[in-house]
């Protein structure tokens, strides 16, 4: 039982030694030569012009993230869909009330003009 703990006690160092010896090891070792060129913003080769922070549209995040969500939750329908055939009336009726929290999801996004490209 103990030599299970410590299998798991000995990933846990490894998973959190590697990160911090790739962060460490380069920020050490790196030469250290201020120079105000190099702080400058530097766009594709192009000088700015006016200010060099812009503002998106958040518009734009949150449809991705709809559609990330939306595509995670057709991974959870996956299974459910392959296996319809052999679930119990239960499992079925829990299947289509997802189904319908996604349509109302769907609808309430709708309404409130998140899916407009603009």
């Amino acid at each position: 039982m103990l030599t299970n703990w410590l299998y798991v006690g000995l990933f846990l160092i490894v998973a959190l030694a590697l990160p911090a010896v790739t962060v460490l090891v380069p920020h050490l070792i790196a030469p250290k030569k201020p120079n105000p060129i190099k702080s400058e913003v530097y766009e594709c080769g192009i000088e700015t012009v006016g200010e060099a922070w812009v503002q998106f549209k958040v518009q734009y995040y949150v449809f991705a993230l709809v559609f990330l969500i939306f595509d995670i939750e057709t991974v959870f329908l996956y299974p459910w869909a392959v296996a319809f055939d052999k679930l119990p009336l239960f499992a079925v009726m829990e299947g289509v009330l997802f189904i319908v929290m996604l349509l109302a999801g769907l609808l309430y996004l709708w309404r409130k003009g998140v899916l407009e490209w603009a």
